[in-house]
């Protein structure tokens, strides 16, 4: 481990691209070259050397290891008609078990073993992880089973049939970021890579086709296609009764998609909606959630609001809308899951969740056929603060399972049915001693004057905090239970500090929409103004607070370490994006425009101010930095942390690396890879903040 920096070595400025002046280190983009390669590997030994040989290392690391690989541990669970279905990991099946039950046989932990990976990998001398698994309705018995190698976003396709295992000459595509979706036994909607020019600037696919069994995918039908700077294009069947139609999702930006049906002929039938809208087409209605206002006719509806039409008049023309949810300060919608007969609503209150349930219109009386609109009310049996809507079965039944849980509650999974009690159906036990762990929520007060939440969990008030965040696509970070972070860190003294930063969802659209592009610094404002309310509280100091990252986050990370150095005593990122001249032209970066914007217009002019890898210096003086990445992320390139830690390197600061050789944008691949992988960044942050 680099723990001082020291002098680049020879390898670190070689190879194509080095005489680039813009960018010296750019041949590290060249993800499995054979170069490329040698300097993970060194610096890999480097830290390993470096981190891993202390008794408190392995103890993490067993401890993490022992929690992901528990069998009390909740299964996370998806109706498939009548039936639970989960992917299931632990000591014994750490490639893990597709697996399948009841809801009696889920309440007593006995399951339907379907698919062995770890015997599969095996038999096949594959390295296969679980991508899932596409289930033809209404019997779920024939499955289109996603086979990732490594754990990598792109994945190979092969048909499954519960009784005979995989079909030898079924449906099956080679590795590609695929979407694939049934029709019906004979057919499939399919988009793939076909060739050149079949997928879009961010690798998804750019044409949406139907393929027929026993035919050449050369020869399936073209029914929509996209242009290459799309961010993808997808069409589904929906095969509930009475209300069979296709649907074609066109995704010409990372928040801006078009609606169609697809009719006879395969015509196309768009849906007269806000691109920026999530729209949602269940039986006879269509639900929309707006991301920005929309006017129609004198009525203005504001952004994050809940619409619902009947389909069929909204297709007429008929623009009557229902208001399901309309925001008010502090109170937004996150989701809602449709059960049999009626809507879930999942809110929150100032990061704190609320379950309704909505009854659609019906008659009066059976005489009177004029609506009465939509009933409210709050789903029973929840207990009040973080309650999730885990799974329900909405072609079926009311049935649903609710998942709770908090920073020191362990996750408690319910069942029941829509008007009636839940009872709980599986109990995580407690993973590590949270007595005496206080957890309250906070205010900070941003540059701008903006109020930022955080939720604080501590006990001795001298131990070092670790504050996270991601901060971006209108993604909530909320309170849950967490049993490696609990042993490794909660359990050991220290603290743990939650922020809800803008460029999240926690607020609705506008949280989101204020750290958009040029506006991106807010989110960094904000976290910088969290930390700083950390000190002036009295909860931690500098030199003994950590921050951490990933992804999204992993860009607020460099952003903390060039930028605001001197409010931590160590930085961790993970699958970090750090390079934000060339983002756009690695792997799946061209979608993210949107939310970042274009490095080859004038948006390099904001964009430049913040981005990591270019604002390095010298002679700033920089906390000790972990750089965690995955040469399997076809997601977000490893060549960001890469190039980030070679510059580190060659200023003289100091600077830690690790690339696990698997793992994809998780960076893990399977429980052993995950707790390696926590214990090392746990490990540099107790070296650093203690």
């Amino acid at each position: 481990m680099s723990d001082a920096g020291g002098a680049a070595r020879t390898d670190e400025v070689s190879g194509p691209g080095a005489g680039n002046p813009e960018d010296p280190y750019r041949w590290l983009e060249e993800v499995t070259g054979e170069r490329a390669l040698a300097w993970v590997r060194y610096r890999n030994d480097e830290t390993i050397a470096g981190l891993t040989t202390t008794e408190r290392f392995t103890s993490m690391r067993d401890g993490i290891r022992e929690v992901l690989d528990s069998a009390e541990k909740l299964p996370g669970l998806f109706w498939r008609g009548e039936f639970l279905y989960n992917f299931w990991k632990d000591e014994a099946h750490p490639r893990g078990v597709w697996r399948r039950s009841t809801v009696d046989g889920a309440r007593s932990d006995t399951w339907e073993v379907l698919l062995d990976l770890d015997a599969l990998a095996a038999d096949e001398g594959e390295n296969w992880v679980w991508a899932g698994a596409v289930g033809l309705a209404p019997d779920y018995e024939r499955y289109l089973i996603q086979l990732s190698r490594g754990g990598a976003d792109a994945t190979v396709v092969r048909e499954y049939d519960l009784a005979a295992g995989f079909i030898k000459e079924g449906f099956t595509l080679p590795e590609a970021k695929t979407d694939v979706s049934w029709i019906d036994i004979d057919h499939v909607f399919v988009g793939t890579d076909v060739g050149p020019g079949s997928l879009t600037d961010s690798g998804y696919p750019r044409l949406a086709k139907r393929w027929p069994r026993g035919t050449p995918l050369s020869e399936a039908t073209t029914i929509f296609e996209g242009r290459p700077e799309d961010v993808a294009v997808r069409a589904v069947h929906d095969k509930t009764p009475g209300f069979e139609r296709d649907l074609v999702i066109h995704r010409f930006g990372f928040f801006d998609a078009d609606t169609y049906l697809l009719g006879p002929d395969d015509q196309l039938t768009r849906l007269d909606m806000p691109s920026d809208a999530w729209v949602d087409v269940h039986r006879d209605w269509v639900l929309v959630r707006l991301r920005t206002p929309w006017t129609i006719g004198e009525q203005t509806y504001p952004a994050g609001s809940l619409l619902a039409a009947k389909l069929d008049d909204y297709l007429a023309g008929a623009r009557e809308l229902d208001v399901l949810f309309a925001p008010s300060p502090g109170v937004v919608l996150q989701y809602w899951r449709w059960t049999r007969h009626h809507l879930l609503l999942g809110l929150l209150r100032d990061v704190h969740s609320e379950l309704l349930v909505l009854d659609p219109a019906r008659p009066q009386s059976a005489d009177d056929a004029v609506p009465v609109g939509w009933s409210r009310a709050p789903l029973p049996g929840v207990p009040a603060g973080h309650g999730t809507v885990h799974a329900t079965n909405p072609d079926y039944t009311d049935e649903l399972v609710i998942t709770t849980a908090g920073f020191t509650e362990p996750a408690a999974l319910r069942y029941g049915s829509v008007g009636f009690d839940l009872t709980v159906l599986r109990q995580e036990p407690s993973f590590f001693d949270a007595s005496g762990r206080e957890v309250e929520q906070y205010w900070a007060t941003s540059a701008d004057g903006t109020r930022v939440p955080y939720f604080s969990v501590r006990g001795d008030v001298t131990a070092p905090v670790l504050l996270d965040a991601y901060g971006g696509f209108e993604i909530s970070r909320l309170p849950s239970y967490d049993g490696g972070l609990g042993r490794s860190w909660l359990e050991r003294g220290g603290g743990y500090v939650l922020a809800n930063i803008r460029g999240g969802g926690e607020f609705g659209p506008d949280w989101h929409r204020a750290a958009l592009r040029e506006n991106r610094p807010r989110a960094f404002e904000d976290l910088a103004a969290v930390a700083q309310d950390l000190v002036t509280r009295g909860i931690t100091t500098p030199e003994r607070l950590g921050v951490t990252g990933g992804s999204n986050g992993g860009l607020l990370m460099g952003v903390m370490l060039t930028r605001y150095p001197t409010l931590f005593g160590a930085i961790v990122g993970a699958v970090p994006l750090l390079d934000m001249r060339r983002y756009h032209l690695l792997l799946a970066g061209a979608s993210w425009m949107a939310e970042y914007g274009d490095p080859d217009t004038d948006d390099w002019e904001f964009l430049r101010r913040y981005s990591p890898y270019h604002n390095l210096s010298s002679g700033g003086k920089y906390p000790p930095v972990l750089w965690i990445t995955s040469t399997r992320d076809d997601r977000v390139h490893p060549a960001h942390a890469r190039k980030m830690t070679a510059r580190l390197r060659e200023l003289g600061h100091r600077v830690a690396y690790y690339e696990n050789i698997e793992g994809g944008h998780g960076a893990a691949a399977d429980n052993e890879q995950a707790a390696f992988r926590r214990a090392l960044a746990f490990e540099f942050l107790w070296r650093h903040l203690v």
